[in-house]
């Protein structure tokens, strides 16, 4: 990935090539760094100078990580064990997704003191309309990317890094070459010196298999996908392909949506990169994607009443089954417990598999859910909350002085534990 200059602060200076003005569009890309590693660093003052790996849901495998930790050598989805071996004076910490969801609030907040016109992409990151903003502020697009990351610095604790550009697509790829901390300003008439130095798996929506597929025809960076032949890319790639295209060329082809309809489903899917029957490597996959749903479902303020799990056998036959909520959530301990059971009707020895997923159907608005007449979502709060104890006192009196039930079985043969409440079991 592209490094910038100390300053944390970038453009690229070249005659106009791409497009005619430096400005016909402007859109700004904010992205935290590391999210919750810095949301618990944010919380946790006294961790200041360590490595922090925010854990799965059952304490088996990295799902965040600091900057420092990645330097180390962790890497998401990576098992504790090996984790704590390359950072044993890390903070590894059990996920508060109610805690991170607050945070994202208070981030978003101050963004929409700049413009009316904001889409949250994500719990961590979101897109801005900044046509018109420098006059309304009186400031260079440099001048009011370096005051968004200084005043999320300050009132929330986290750093973040700016990109703003002609198109999203082209202010995301600023924003993610100058991490952590950084603002990249790419004018249209720029365009082209900046693509130069993109590697073609930097552009957003290509993957390791798109990118080598792209490196067979030449497409090396993204400079030579911008200026490719259209029908060779639409050949590769598609539709997909075209838009990236038109994106990459200064052309905004994919709107804003700051009040995005409501979604049919969420779905966090994935291959596993290998072919394998190990139940526990299927499972942590599987735990990597509770994740990053729920994640995105209490960033965007959504329920779920529905789950479909499925395993994808190496045959890319699937293999999946409903799993109905008794009441809409998003709720980590919830959505566990339903993937937990699927897994187990699913799961089948002698089988071989490559990927696996979970979609979150029958969507609903947090704002607009009923109560349930026995208290089970208020039950979810508290859970939330007691988890936030739950790391206070493991940060104080050391990692396991209380764990989940369910991560017992986890634990290192013969390493020490002082002892153990089963606070929140999650079978």
């Amino acid at each position: 990935m592209v490094r910038w200059s100390a300053s944390s602060v970038s453009s690229v200076d070249h005659q106009p090539v791409i497009t005619p003005t430096s400005w016909s569009n402007a859109i700004a890309h904010i992205d935290a760094d590391a999210f919750y590693a810095s949301c618990e660093a944010a919380r946790h003052p006294e961790l200041k100078g360590r490595p922090i790996c925010v854990l799965s849901n059952q304490n088996a495998m990295v799902v965040a990580k600091s900057y420092s930790a990645k330097r180390a050598g962790v890497t998401t989805g990576m098992p504790v064990w090996e984790a704590k071996r390359l950072v044993p004076d890390a903070a590894f910490l059990t996920p508060d997704f109610r805690f991170y969801g607050q945070m994202s609030a208070r981030f978003f907040s101050i963004l929409r003191r700049y413009s009316p016109v904001i889409e949250i992409y994500s719990i961590d990151e979101a897109f801005m309309d900044m046509n018109g903003i420098r006059t309304l502020w009186r400031k260079s697009f440099r001048q009011l990317a370096d005051e968004i990351r200084s005043v999320v610095h300050q009132e929330v604790g986290i750093t973040v890094s700016v990109g703003i550009s002609v198109t999203r697509t082209l202010a995301k790829i600023a924003s993610e070459s100058n991490k952590p901390n950084g603002s990249t300003v790419v004018p249209g008439k720029r365009v082209d010196r900046f693509l130069a130095e993109i590697r073609i798996g930097d552009i957003p929506g290509i993957g390791r298999n798109r990118a080598a597929l792209l490196h067979k025809f030449g497409i090396q960076t993204a400079h030579h996908f911008a200026h490719a032949d259209k029908g060779v890319i639409h050949r590769l790639l598609g539709r997909h392909g075209l838009i990236l295209f038109e994106e990459l060329n200064g052309r905004s082809v994919v709107k804003l949506e700051s009040e995005p309809p409501l979604p049919k489903s969420v779905s966090r899917t994935a291959s596993m990169g290998e072919v394998s029957g190990d139940a526990r490597l299927i499972r942590a996959h599987l735990s990597r994607h509770v994740m990053r749903l729920v994640s995105d479902l209490v960033a965007k303020r959504l329920l779920t009443k529905q789950l479909q799990i499925f395993l994808t056998l190496k045959s890319f036959e699937k293999r999946g089954m409903n799993m109905p909520l008794d009441f809409p959530s998003n709720s980590l301990k919830v959505v566990n417990r339903a993937v937990a059971h699927a897994f187990s009707q699913l799961y089948q020895e002698g089988e071989l598999y490559r990927g696996c997923g979970i979609v979150a159907n029958q969507m609903s608005e947090e704002a607009s859910a009923t109560e349930d007449l026995f208290g089970f979502m208020r039950q979810d709060l508290k859970d939330s909350r007691l988890m936030h104890t739950v790391n206070a006192i493991n940060s104080r009196y050391g990692k396991g002085t209380m764990a989940l039930a369910a991560s017992q079985a986890i634990n290192k043969k013969g390493e020490a534990v002082r002892f153990q409440y089963p606070v929140v079991v999650a079978k």
